[in-house]
């Protein structure tokens, strides 16, 4: 078959996530996507990185790149000296403090960074997709609701655990659709399913689904993080943070609502929520 469309290069893919492409362009490697879950999976990484370094860095992340980091500038910088030192012996110099300051870094990060529980890691990337993926309004969910078998056999597929999308109509929540997250770099539960709801007024909700943590062990938490409510829990099969942005008392009734479901255990189960 003839290809019609330009070749989808890694150039082109991280033009797609940093928005340079023309709309023909972003057409065809969107149309690639879809027919390539892993590479899409891996977009979708990107995507996250990206959008985590701007919460980081907020407005220093867009600003120009200073003069004196010019890459011709360095590159005549390159066949001279500086300082009378010849430049291979600095770049030799700045490679060997660089891999001093690496290893310090990583050996004293405990010391000023404590380590963060699985529960808490896990939360994290739940806010983090959610706030990425709930303001999409073309590109909210890769498997649309219209399409709910298949997108659960394969989310249940590649996160290793069989998952439902728990029924929310009675609570004015009607099911989007969802999409394959990849693993954290932090966390042993492997990739993540997420399945995003929403409501008459436009507000949405995402169910954000791993398999079990290692240990099995069951787990609640409650918080608020960048404005937003997630409520965790876990147990020996799979771990689930609802996220949103509503009173409390819907968000818990929701919170609920998707614990029975996808424990098939009566609600009352969870009333401490």
């Amino acid at each position: 078959m003839r290809r019609t469309g330009p070749e989808i290069t890694e150039a082109l893919l991280h033009g797609y996530v940093d928005g340079k492409l023309t709309e023909a362009q972003r057409a065809s490697v969107e149309l690639y996507l879809a027919s390539h879950p892993g590479k899409a999976a891996e977009v979708a990484h990107w995507q996250h990185q990206n959008e985590a370094l701007r919460t980081l860095f907020g407005a220093a992340a867009n600003e120009p790149v200073p003069a004196r980091l010019d890459p011709q500038l360095l590159a005549r910088r390159r066949t001279g000296s500086h300082f009378g030192v010849p430049w291979p012996r600095l770049a030799a110099a700045a490679v060997v403090l660089l891999a001093l300051g690496v290893s310090a870094g990583w050996y004293g990060r405990s010391a000023v960074f404590p380590e963060e529980t699985a529960s808490a890691i896990l939360i994290e990337d739940a806010v983090t997709a959610h706030a990425l993926f709930t303001r999409e309004r073309r590109h909210a969910v890769e498997v649309a609701a219209s399409e709910r078998a298949h997108l659960l056999t394969w989310l249940s597929s590649r996160i290793a655990r069989p998952i439902e999308s728990p029924d929310l109509t009675a609570e004015g929540f009607t099911l989007v659709g969802g999409r394959l997250l990849p693993a954290s770099a932090y966390s042993e539960a492997g990739p993540a399913a997420q399945l995003m709801y929403e409501n008459d007024a436009a507000q949405r909700v995402t169910v954000y689904v791993t398999a079990a943590l290692p240990d099995g062990a069951g787990d609640r938490v409650f918080t608020t993080l960048d404005s937003l409510d997630a409520f965790y829990w876990a147990n020996d099969r799979i771990t689930c943070t609802v996220v949103g942005d509503l009173p409390e008392a819907e968000m818990q009734m929701l919170a609920r609502k998707v614990y029975a479901e996808l424990t098939r255990r009566p609600d009352e189960a969870y009333r401490d929520i």
